[in-house]
This record gives C-alpha cells, structure tokens and sequence, in this order.
C-alpha cells in the first residue's frame, strides 16, 4: 500500500514523507451534487463562554423540547450540550427527557448530569440527536464521525445507527470544520480476517488521492496497524482512508461497491441542521429545503 501525506482536520498519527505522494489523477469521475439551503444570519458577537459552548446552548435551547427522546452525541460540543441539558432538567426549565447515548462518555457524561437514559434498539423512537462531526461539507451538510479514537466499548455503527434513527438531526462544529472541499480521512469498518484485501480495493479506488491505514489499538503503528490492531466491540477492523485531495460527497456511494466494508464513517441525513461556531457568532444552516420562502 502506498503512503501519503493527508492534510486532515484533526490530529492523526497518520503522516508521512510528502515526498511519496503519489500525482495520479482520481480514477473515479465523481462530481458534487449542490443543493439549495436557508442560511440563517450570524449572531451577535459571542460575549461569554467559547463558541463550542454557544454552539452547544443554541442546540439545546432550539431543538430540544420537553417529553423527547434526545440521542446524546461525542465530542466536546456534545459534551458541553449535555451538562447543560442536564441543568436544565433541574431547574425544571425542561422535563421528561430520555437520553440514548451513543458513546460510553456520553453515557457517563448523561448519568453524571441527572439524565435518565435508555438503551438503543431497532425499535427505539428518537425525536432529536445532537452529535459533534469531524468533518462537514459546505452544501450538501455530508458530515464525518469516528476520527478519534473509540474506546472498545464504543460502537460507530451504533453512533451512526442512532444519527440515521432519529426524526431531526443537529451537528455541532467548529468553522475550520465546515468547508466547500473538506479534506482529512474517513473511518471505515471492514471484516478483520480480510481486512488486507478489502484495503486493497480501496486503495485501488483512489488512486493517488487517498491512502489507507489500519487504525492501531495502542501508538502509531503504520499503514498496517501494527501487532495491536483496533478491534471494534463487533469484531471488525478500521482502516482510515486519508485523503490527499479534497473529499468527494458521493465517496460513500464508492466505498459501498466495495465487499469487506461494513459501515464507514459518512452521514447524510434528511433533515440536518448544522450549528457552525466561530469567534465572531454562530451560523445556522439546514436542508430544510421545503421551508423556504
């Protein structure tokens, strides 16, 4: 497999020489779909708390309502949504809320700021999630989870089963995180006993555009993940395609031709809202496309 510098959003171990490289057109002809969405106008200058906390505020004081089913998303936006959700539940400002947690931080987050909570099943009936998003696609709102590392507890098909389950979907991120040609790496799940091959295809896929690493369990192990490769609490490997070209938005539809691939990091969802924070204001915009005027 062949090893390439990615520029990728967050911090990855995944780096290399940029010397290697590889100039090789994308083989996939593969182009942006554009869609037409309402903007809302920035807010006022942020006067207190980080825009992660304002994003996290507006999250909850817009979506969240009293009687929901609330899926309680990872990161440090989501984190910041969920105490504050908690204390909203204690002052009595909201009530009879259930959470579904999708993590087990989120859990521990939820249970330590008095929320009660529910397991997900296929049943579950789920009226609004928040989450926070590696990566979000000015436009087409195509958001990407699972950068950082899980714990083996944790589950992005569960993650992405509960995002996909519920009725209304907001993601929260920062505006270095929203961008018209995003760039980084996409987390995908492949069988483990096959994992070689099915890396194979991908990197044949993308040719010269992305590189593909088996996610390490422990340290930076390399392309090939090392003696402790990560092992998901379903079974299944992760392997990393870090892209040195601009993410394209059909690249889920490429990666689900593949055979091995069980689930992969991408979110596309009908209705989404994403909550952008920035020092100057946060920016509201949805794929509510038949709510325009």
């Amino acid at each position: 497999m062949r090893v390439a510098m990615a520029a990728s959003l967050s911090a990855s171990p995944y780096t290399c020489s940029s010397k290697s490289i590889l100039l090789r057109k994308f083989r996939p002809k593969i182009k942006f779909r554009r869609n037409c969405f309402r903007i809302s106008a920035s807010t006022s200058v942020l006067a207190d708390g980080s825009p992660l906390l304002q994003a996290a505020k507006h999250t909850v004081d817009a979506y969240v309502k009293s009687g929901m089913v609330i899926g309680l998303g990872s990161g440090q936006a989501s984190g910041m949504a969920i105490g504050y959700l908690g204390r909203l539940l204690r002052t009595g400002a909201l009530k009879d809320i259930v959470g579904i947690p999708m993590s087990i931080t989120s859990a521990s987050e939820a249970a330590k700021a008095g929320i009660p909570l529910d397991q997900f099943n296929d049943s579950s009936q789920i009226d609004f999630s928040f989450d926070d998003a590696d990566i979000m696609e000015e436009g087409t709102l195509i958001a990407v989870i699972g950068h950082r590392k899980p714990q083996v507890e944790d589950s992005i098909i569960q993650e992405k089963s509960i995002l996909n389950a519920s009725n209304q979907l907001a993601f929260m991120v920062k505006d270095s995180q929203y961008m018209g040609g995003p760039e980084g790496s996409i987390p995908v799940l492949v069988n483990s006993l096959n994992w070689m091959q099915t890396a194979e295809e991908i990197d044949d896929l993308f040719l010269g555009d992305a590189e593909v690493w088996r996610r390490p369990s422990i340290g930076h192990a390399g392309p090939l993940g090392g003696d402790f490769p990560f092992v998901t609490r379903e079974g299944h490997n992760i392997l990393d395609v870090i892209f040195t070209s601009p993410i394209s938005s059909l690249v889920a539809e490429s990666l689900e031709q593949i055979d091995g691939i069980v689930d992969h990091g991408v979110i596309s969802k009908f209705p989404c809202t994403a909550v952008i924070a920035s020092e100057s204001g946060l920016q509201i915009v949805d794929n509510l496309q038949r709510n325009m005027v």
